[in-house]
């Protein structure tokens, strides 16, 4: 009899520890996502460069993965997010959509996207945003710094506990509003 409730209670741990270490496709990552448009339009300005910046403007320097699981050793620099196909690969440039695309990052839609870790200390920093393509744009728009909060970041993977605490103040997991001035 021993031994069936010891068998019992080992099978009832067992099954509550699997519950407790489910993982999901964004466990230790997050994203910041930019919605850049000009004042009145809600078209995202494309071709810019954004860069997550110190205290003193300085471009932040991904060394050994520490602020993100990619891009070792480079700059951390918001890209485009894009539609990609059924082979989930990228959509060549100019293709028409029809709708049936999905995006590369699913929660954002034409945003900028930035991968980073969840332990990423946004507060220590701040994104630059810079028109420097000469091409789509022609430099047109003012270089300005805003600075990052923790409450800025998808944060992708999170128990129902962690959302019920979240019940007032500026929600999570929306993009960063950036309206940019023309020179």
């Amino acid at each position: 009899m021993r031994y069936i409730v010891i068998l019992l209670a080992f099978i009832s741990l067992s099954a509550k520890a699997q519950q407790v270490t489910m993982h999901c496709g964004y466990d230790f990552t997050s994203y910041l996502v930019l919605d850049v448009h000009e004042d009145g339009k809600k078209e995202n300005i494309k071709n810019l460069k954004i860069t997550v910046v110190d205290s003193l403007g300085r471009e932040v320097i991904n060394v050994g993965n520490v602020y993100s699981w990619s891009r070792a050793n480079e700059p951390m620099r918001f890209k485009q997010n894009y539609p990609i196909g059924d082979d989930n690969k990228a959509l060549p440039e100019g293709t028409k959509l029809t709708g049936n695309e999905r995006w590369f990052f699913p929660y954002a839609k034409d945003n900028y996207i930035l991968s980073i870790a969840n332990t990423f200390p946004a507060d220590r920093f701040s994104f630059k945003i810079e028109d420097v393509d000469g091409k789509e744009n022609g430099g047109q728009f003012k270089t300005i710094i805003l600075p990052l909060y923790a409450y800025n970041m998808y944060v992708l993977c999170s128990n129902e506990s962690q959302q019920a605490a979240i019940k007032f103040g500026r929600k999570m997991n929306k993009p960063i509003d950036v309206v940019l001035e023309e020179q």
